[in-house]
């Protein structure tokens, strides 16, 4: 055996002993490197509301992982509880809210939605006999697009008393933390104390051995899915209640990071080991990571890099584990339980004692004098919202402002992280570019309990209070869009609209706009409408597939200039002849094609202007001056005769 070799090794009680405590707890070594690294670059890290906001960030990835886990320990994979998280939220939003469904019965039908995808998983890959990648993947789409067909595209709000469970309890203690722990204490029961539990490692360390035994693998996989489903349905309600509303969108991607948490704390692809204590410890690493390289304003971007750089360097240090011959974690493993207890109370204490010191780093140093604001912006992948960037930075630069950009991924989630990470690190003021106006609420009510200002730029936020909103009107955008190619087509011909991103509020705003401006035009037949995503890729393939179907449109109305210039690749040398294409945003790649005449028109609103006039009105809030709670960008359509005049 590796161990007793290693055991045995003359005079190497002390170096040896210290490097096996290492190797087998690499994950909790990991965070503990992590925290005091945070510690020692950011001040703003080590405060109760930003710790307090790491547990809050991790909860729904920790839940999700904990099903993860059991399916990964038996040789699995799921790909789909981030789709069925979203699904769970929804039917609980939509029994409850649009038929009037008990609460607590509209919960139980959630996670019984859960439990149904997974045991249709467990029933696909057991008997169907799918890989469980297959599987897992064809319910990620299902149970997506499920989601957006109950809810038609939008949030659907929540009840109140579903709503609390993203409050705290006795004002300090948010709820999703509480959820976590609970969850985790009963997925550390299953794994360990049950027959289930016990299954799942016999059958990842090796099926056939297992059914040989006499352990109906089959059934077993059932039921390793199908609480796989339960912890997505619970991880889908607390998401859910923390944006106060079900978004058919939410937990997009998240699969991925729940199947890193599990990794990262120490759990093998291959199945047969791993444990919720190491799971939980590899969600919190990506939670500190995630907030940390917000606070030191690390670019989204990068921050995905470091990521995917944690998680490979997680699978090779799995490998260097079992090289060196580290204990593996094998089920019903009582024996060392009270040494590993040991060793968690240890490395708290060393953690506390090397934190602590590293704080005295940021007593008494100056502060910078700039006023100091936090710009969340829905996505970066947009060129619109890198002109709101642009615009930003250039006056925050001329002001003398600090200015901390983040890109939320249109992820109202990853939003509502970002702006608890400004509002513990007590920014001067916020800036918000909502991925969806209701579920920025929850944090702009604690930005606004924290006494910091919040300004709202492109898109309001609902039922919260913020100092202003500065935007264009997308509706009369929308309106003026719907206009321009009728007026242009003589109130006579067929039209298609590309729709942008379902659940976002600039995507139904516009369509509205597109609706209402129509009304004035009954010889204009609109032959199909599909979104699109504000995606230039999606919208060639979409304006594509329509062509198929209708070879004699005369005209596009697309919700952004990317899936309006994707149309136009779709038209070729139809467009600005014989079709008429009009977008909406002024970026610079559709004002190019303005003058190029491919692009008939574009709804411009002037983004660089919204960037500059938030940041000058966030200064005013920030100084306590007087703020106008609406401030209007006129849009303006942007044609061929007057693109040269236009500045953007």
């Amino acid at each position: 055996m590796a161990t007793d070799t290693l055991k045995s090794t003359p005079g190497a009680s002390g170096a040896s002993g210290l490097r096996r405590l290492l190797l087998d707890n690499g994950a909790l070594t990991a965070l503990i490197v992590l925290v005091i690294a945070m510690s020692a670059l950011s001040g703003d890290f080590l405060t109760t509301d930003n710790l307090l906001n790491v547990g809050v960030q991790a909860a729904v990835t920790a839940i999700l992982a904990f099903g993860v886990t059991f399916v990964i320990v038996s040789a699995g994979i799921d790909l789909s509880v981030g789709s069925v998280a979203a699904l769970s939220a929804t039917v609980l939003a939509w029994t409850a809210t649009s038929h009037g469904v008990p609460v607590f019965i509209a919960v139980l039908l959630a996670v019984a939605t859960g439990i149904a995808a997974g045991l249709v998983n467990g029933f696909l890959i057991a008997y169907g006999k799918l890989p469980p990648f297959i599987a897992t993947l064809a319910m990620l789409s299902v149970a997506r697009g499920l989601s957006l067909v109950i809810s038609e595209g939008s949030p659907i709000a929540l009840p109140d008393s579903v709503s609390h469970l993203g409050d705290t309890l006795g004002g300090w203690l948010p709820v999703p933390v509480l959820v976590m722990i609970v969850m985790g204490l009963i997925a550390a029961f299953v794994l360990g104390r049950t027959y289930i539990g016990r299954s799942m490692y016999a059958i990842g360390g090796n099926e056939e051995a297992a059914r040989l035994s006499g352990l109906r693998v089959k059934k077993q996989k059932l039921a390793i899915y199908a609480l796989s489903g339960v912890f997505a349905a619970v991880a889908g309600v607390v998401l859910a209640a923390r944006l106060s509303s079900a978004q058919p969108q939410a937990a997009d991607g998240y699969e991925l990071d729940a199947i890193a948490a599990v990794v990262i704390g120490g759990a093998s692809l291959a199945g047969g080991t791993g444990k919720a204590s190491g799971t939980l410890i590899g969600a919190l690493i990506l939670a500190v990571l995630r907030n940390g390289l917000n606070l030191l304003n690390v670019s989204a971007f990068w921050q995905q890099v470091v990521i995917g750089v944690v998680i490979a360097l997680a699978v090779l240090f799995d490998t260097l584990r079992r090289k060196a011959g580290a204990t593996p974690v094998a089920a019903g493993t009582g024996g060392g339980k009270g040494k590993q207890a040991g060793t968690y109370a240890l490395a708290a204490v060393v953690t506390v004692a090397i934190v602590g010191a590293t704080s005295f780093l940021h007593n008494g140093s100056s502060s910078s004098s700039n006023p100091k604001m936090g710009l969340s912006l829905s996505t970066l992948n947009n060129p619109f919202f890198v002109q709101i960037r642009a615009g930003a930075q250039a006056e925050a630069k001329k002001l003398g402002i600090d200015l901390t950009v983040t890109d939320a991924q249109n992820d109202a989630s990853q939003q509502a992280n970002q702006l608890q990470n400004f509002t513990s690190s007590s920014v001067g003021a916020i800036i918000v570019n909502p991925v969806d106006s209701d579920a920025a609420s929850n944090s702009v009510k604690a930005a606004d309990k924290a006494k910091i200002p919040v300004i709202a730029v492109d898109r309001g936020v609902n039922n919260a209070q913020t100092e202003a909103l500065v935007a264009s009107d997308n509706v009369a955008g929308g309106e003026l869009a719907a206009q321009t190619v009728a007026e242009k087509l003589g109130g006579k011909g067929k039209i298609v609209i590309l729709q942008g991103q379902a659940g976002t509020s600039a995507a139904r705003e516009r369509a509205q706009g597109f609706a209402n401006g129509l009304k004035a035009y009954p010889g204009i037949q609109v032959v199909a409408q599909q979104p699109a995503d504000f995606d230039r890729t999606k919208g060639l393939d979409v304006m594509s597939n329509l062509l198929q179907a209708h070879p004699d449109v005369q005209g596009v109305i697309a919700a952004n200039d990317e899936m309006a210039l994707g149309a136009i690749k779709a038209l070729g040398s139809k467009a600005g002849k014989s079709v008429s294409v009009v977008g909406f945003d002024g970026t610079p790649d559709g004002l190019n094609a303005v003058k190029g005449g491919s692009l008939y028109a574009s709804v411009a609103q002037q983004p660089t202007q919204l960037g500059k006039i938030a940041v000058d009105n966030a200064l005013k809030a920030f100084q306590g001056k007087k703020v106008e709670q609406m401030v209007k960008v006129p849009v303006k359509v942007v044609t061929k005769e007057n693109v040269a005049g236009f500045g953007g």
